[in-house]
């Protein structure tokens, strides 16, 4: 075991401290921990300097103690001042210069301007044939004693300064960010196997070794670290993104970072387009209701996150034509099932024989709901409205069927209705028009069921909705639209959509606000 030296620079400030380090066979320490690194910043800690101690017992390897009350009266300077060649003699060398020494007590520092070096100085000097010297900010500075052909052999820094002058003895390093680091690496030059050296290390720290090594070209230490990133887990999306930056960072200057980026990027241009048309085909074919449930609702919430990213406009068309394709082939899907379920003798058949395509039409109908919310979400449900509005022959087929088997269909008329409501679908008038035409009719005659029989329904949103749809259109139309509702609310009352709101708004533009005008406007009376 050897011995860690912690000195001060100035003179007057010299004190001894032993600390057991791990030593290598060539006599340099090795890598000493985080702990026991910041334990030696601990026990330098400005307020442990002030307190009043008994003077170190006199020896040897010691100069002469300095009183209190001079190490009181000497103020230490936030940076070291002392010149490079006496920042490279040891203290058994000769006496370091400083500045002077006032010869009055000086007041006590207050806790805010308490000085911060810190000096510190690792290896063992008769075995080495360089002093490297580490200033960090603050004034901190760690001294460390190394061998030349180490920091020339792993480091193409430290052999780009030696060979510019070969009998240097001594090499500084100034405004070192991160010392600590800088040190580790230092020890980790004299290590064999870089890769064990960093196991049990948090992902944060190892960004850190990085960038020094990557500052400080060392190529071995830099390729350990990406092995490592590699293969460890990564906690949360904050981290990922700190690991990927610095990855995308070095891959800028050409250091081969593939293997970590593909955790986060595949090879193929086109995977996931391809990964998420899968996904959507996986999940529309599903039988079992929870899974489908549940996964359903999680690639809803991961693709509206993705709806939230700016820049991918391109990948966002793809996407949508995917699904819109989708769309059609339930569409398909449903007006088979109806034909088949409309047939005169399909009611004559037990009800076990019914069951597999009742269940079909609402997983259908289920399958088309979510696309629709989809595309909704991602502002692209126009197309959805067109399609919808020209399925006449599923309308028709629509009322030959008993209400339990066809309610689900009128869900998804409703939810167009609240979309447009909303504005967050906008299909052109005569999209508009046929959307009401078609399946207003058949949500009339499911509304009853609807309130009762779904438990998903909801009867203020799906009425404001409609309301709302009606008043975009041209005043006749809203007109015949919703003379033929008073028509079906004095019949069934509560059985039918109340569009009052809407009646009475569609009222004030036909009987009030034209006589307003009239009065307003006086070339109306000429």
């Amino acid at each position: 075991m050897g011995d860690i030296r912690l000195t001060r620079v100035e003179q007057g400030h010299t004190k001894i401290k032993n600390v057991p380090i791990a030593v290598t066979p060539e006599g340099f320490w090795c890598c000493p921990t985080p702990v026991g690194f910041q334990k030696s910043l601990k026990h330098q800690h400005p307020l442990n300097k002030l307190k009043p101690s008994s003077p170190p017992p006199k020896s040897s390897s010691q100069k002469k103690a300095v009183s209190l009350s001079e190490r009181k009266s000497v103020p230490v300077p936030s940076r070291l001042v002392v010149s490079d060649a006496q920042q490279c003699n040891d203290p058994e060398e000769g006496p370091l210069t400083s500045t002077s020494v006032p010869t009055q007590r000086a007041p006590r520092p207050k806790l805010e301007s308490m000085p911060k070096k810190v000096a510190i100085e690792f290896g063992e000097p008769g075995t080495c044939d360089m002093k490297l010297l580490l200033l960090g900010k603050q004034g901190f500075c760690v001294k460390l004693s190394v061998h030349k052909d180490v920091l020339t052999e792993n480091s193409s820094f430290f052999s780009d300064k030696l060979s510019e002058e070969s009998g240097l003895s001594c090499l500084q390093v100034d405004d070192c960010e991160d010392v600590e680091i800088y040190v580790e690496i230092v020890g980790l030059m004299y290590c064999k196997e870089v890769k064990q050296r960093l196991m049990k290390q948090s992902v944060s720290r190892i960004l850190r070794i990085l960038k020094v090594a990557e500052f400080l070209g060392f190529s071995s230490c830099i390729q350990s670290c990406l092995e490592y990133l590699e293969a460890v887990p990564w906690n949360g999306e904050e981290e990922e993104e700190k690991v990927i930056s610095t990855v995308l960072r070095l891959q800028g200057e050409g250091i081969g970072v593939n293997p970590v980026l593909k955790r986060v990027s595949p090879d193929i241009s086109n995977a996931p387009r391809d990964t998420l048309s899968h996904i959507v085909e996986l999940v529309l074919k599903s039988n079992e209701e929870r899974g489908r449930r549940e996964m359903k609702s999680i690639v809803l919430k991961l693709l509206k996150e993705n709806n939230s990213l700016p820049g991918n406009s391109g990948s966002a068309d793809l996407c949508n034509g995917m699904i819109n394709k989708s769309c059609r082939t339930c569409m398909d899907s449903l007006l088979c099932l109806f034909n088949q379920a409309a047939e005169p003798g399909f009611g004559d058949i037990s009800s076990d024989n019914k069951e597999p395509v009742v269940k079909l039409i609402a997983l259908e109908a289920d399958n088309l709901s979510w696309l629709l919310e989809i595309l909704v979400d991602k502002q692209a449900a126009e197309e959805f409205a067109i399609m919808w509005a020209n399925q006449q022959e599923l309308a028709a087929l629509h009322g030959k069927l008993p209400i339990v088997f066809r309610y689900h269909i009128s869900c998804i008329s409703g939810r167009l209705y609240v979309g447009i409501g909303r504005g967050e679908v906008l299909p052109s008038k005569s999209t508009r028009q046929l959307l009401l035409q078609t399946w207003l009719q058949p949500l009339i005659n499911d509304y009853n069921w609807l309130q009762h029989g779904c438990r998903s329904f909801d009867r203020k949103l799906v009425e404001e909705g409609i309301g709302r749809t009606i008043l975009t259109l041209p005043l006749e139309d809203q007109q015949s639209i919703l003379l033929s509702w008073v028509g079906s609310f004095l019949k069934t009352g509560d059985g039918c959509p109340n569009l009052q709101r809407a009646f009475e708004v569609w009222w004030r533009r036909t009987f009030i606000r034209p006589y307003v005008e009239g009065q307003n406007n006086p070339m109306s009376d000429s």
